[in-house]
């Protein structure tokens, strides 16, 4: 058929028709990225004021004149809220996306399905524990809010009269998980109580939730400081004493003694599901716990080897023996609190001057240590960390333990330090709230596989900068990796296998020297909250790992200061993520 329009013209138009296209295409991957940026913001906004706690914790003032929603209607709101929410994300197509952007997208909705997962076990009927309950957890997050202004006082105190309404949630939820057999051990429980009413109890000269009256900022008028500690008096004397009370009173006399019998969480009637999404959930793998069980107890006897020869060394021709003396002899226990303390403070710091041999990206963020808060120290761990705020305006906190101190051995301290400190979880974490290109979702996400592994990793870098010269301190080193160890066994053990509480305390004594009040404390920690001390052992193997195949594949071109930034400076990942980017890490490397 014959074309009437000249060739030169029809070029032109083909041209143009192409060049329409390319405009479209590109207009279209930037809407695309746009839309994915504003449903992730939207989310995270979301999160912020559903969870006041959370972003009082990070250092964001918005919220904080109020609390959580804890009913259980709120909860189905939630999880209606993360089905519909898959669906915002599943419906953007990320093709064409940089690559982070297609890893949030994935990290998103991961973490909208597993949200969606975990309601079905309905967490929120069984919140109470030794560890983790509502009874610390109001009066750690009333630790964490700023104190600086009129207003931050007067946002503490419509806290304050928050409380009793949830107290009364939380209860209403524990009553419907008695109906529904969701239970801690009765023996748990029964700590719960005491730690409830000993807050309850508390006189005002040394309630936890007075102090900020002994330190009123110096701007603040005579009239101001008069109102307000006349106002916040009244409300823990009249509203969160008494709710309080009303609370021990309910665990004591309602709650514990329908406490559960077995300590592992196979006895519920969902409890080999839940315990398999646990493992899962705080690991980040698809092992098995039979299969993490039985690497347990491999790594128990490849560390019981390395502590064999350091006991040789020490005239001990056997562990028990020498596990035996460091039971027995005074002198490798506390004499005070404030012993634990300073060495505590004297590892942080010695530590800080290493840190450039180590990283090539430091935090701005500081560090302090700090004794911890007396209402939780007889459950809690030797110490533990609370991140700072990400505005710089609250530093990171190393929380020792000072309670019973000479029942406590001081030779994991220094190792206990580089965890909890530098280069442990100040470090992860204050660096992942820095980050600048990173959505805040994945700055403060919480994956325990990464943050608990990193730190455990970190324990080892004291070694590799020339600490732990004391025989004793390298002992208690390796006695960290074989409690980390042992939580395989015993953590599986307990809720796949059924032990019983005294088999996991008699498998402490076999493989380790640790203190009673560490065990008892470490027992009991892990028959409350399932699978969360698996975390640790697994995310330090996998950055292990991961170092020696990049150390493998660079030879010369490996710079473990590279290393170490490539491992933190994206934010928590889980550990099957983390492998692919250290993977195209270190492509990336071979290629400079």
């Amino acid at each position: 058929m014959y074309n009437p329009r000249p060739t030169w013209l029809l070029v032109v138009l083909l041209l143009s028709a192409f060049a329409g296209c390319g405009f479209a295409q590109t207009s279209n991957l930037a809407a695309r990225r746009a839309k994915l940026r504003d449903a992730l913001d939207q989310e995270w906004q979301y999160t912020l004021r559903t969870s006041p706690e959370l972003a009082t914790g990070i250092g964001d003032p918005r919220y904080n004149d109020r609390w959580s929603d804890y009913s259980a209607a709120e909860q189905e709101r939630e999880t209606q809220h993360a089905r519909q929410e898959i669906r915002v994300f599943e419906a953007i197509d990320t093709a064409g996306f940089p690559e982070q952007e297609v890893l949030n997208r994935t990290l998103m909705l991961r973490q909208l399905r597993e949200a969606v997962e975990e309601a079905r076990f309905k967490s929120w009927e069984m919140p109470v524990d030794q560890m983790n309950g509502i009874q610390l957890g109001i009066p750690g997050v009333m630790t964490q809010m700023p104190l600086r202004t009129v207003k931050d006082y007067e946002n503490y105190l419509a806290r304050l009269h928050g409380i009793p309404q949830v107290l009364e949630q939380v209860t209403a939820n524990m009553r419907q998980g008695m109906a529904d057999h969701l239970m801690q051990p009765k023996y748990l429980l029964e700590k719960a109580a005491a730690q409830t009413d000993d807050i309850a109890k508390k006189p005002l000269t040394s309630s936890v939730f007075a102090e900020p009256l002994q330190k009123f900022p110096k701007d603040f008028s005579p009239s101001d400081q008069a109102r307000l500690t006349l106002a916040i008096e009244g409300a823990i004397r009249n509203e969160v004493n008494p709710a309080y009370a009303k609370f021990a009173a309910f665990l004591k006399d309602d709650y514990a003694p329908q406490g559960r019998t077995d300590p592992g969480v196979w006895a519920l009637h969902d409890g080999a599901a839940r315990y398999r999404f646990a493992v899962r959930q705080q690991t980040t793998t698809d092992l098995t716990p039979e299969q993490i069980h039985a690497m347990g107890v491999r790594q128990v006897a490849q560390i019981e080897a390395e502590m064999l020869k350091l006991a040789e060394s020490q005239g001990y021709h056997d562990l028990k023996s020498f596990n035996e003396h460091i039971r027995k002899d005074p002198d490798l226990y506390g004499k005070s609190g404030q012993q634990f303390f300073d060495l505590y403070k004297h590892y942080a710091e010695q530590m800080e001057a290493k840190l450039p041999l180590q990283f090539g990206h430091l935090p701005k963020t500081k560090l302090e240590v700090i004794p911890m808060e007396a209402f939780r120290e007889p459950s809690a761990p030797p110490a533990d960390y609370s991140p700072g705020a990400a505005d710089g305006s609250r530093p990171g906190y190393i929380n020792v333990n000072e309670n019973d101190p000479t029942h406590r051995l001081v030779l994991n301290v220094e190792a206990i330090a580089y965890h909890e400190g530098v280069p442990g979880h100040h470090m992860q974490f204050s660096i992942a709230q820095e980050l600048t290109d990173t959505p805040e979702f994945r700055k403060f996400g919480d994956y325990n596989a990464y943050s608990e592994g990193w730190a455990f990793y970190a324990e080892r870098l004291g070694k590799e900068v020339g600490f732990y010269q004391d025989p004793y301190s390298e002992y208690g080193r390796l006695e960290n990796e074989m409690w980390r160890s042992v939580r395989l066994v015993v953590d599986t053990g307990v809720h796949r296998q059924h032990w019983t509480r005294q088999q996991m305390v008699d498998y402490f004594h076999e493989h380790t020297a640790m203190d009673d009040p560490n065990i008892a404390s470490e027992v009991d920690r892990y028959i409350a909250w399932p699978g969360q001390a698996l975390a640790y052992k697994m995310g330090q193997m996998k950055i292990l790992a991961l170092r020696e195949r990049a150390k493998r594949e660079l030879g010369a071109k490996f710079d473990i200061r590279k290393f170490h930034d490539a491992v933190l400076d994206e934010g928590p990942l889980p550990l099957d993520v983390l492998d692919a980017q250290i993977t195209a890490w270190i492509a990336k490397e071979k290629r400079q």
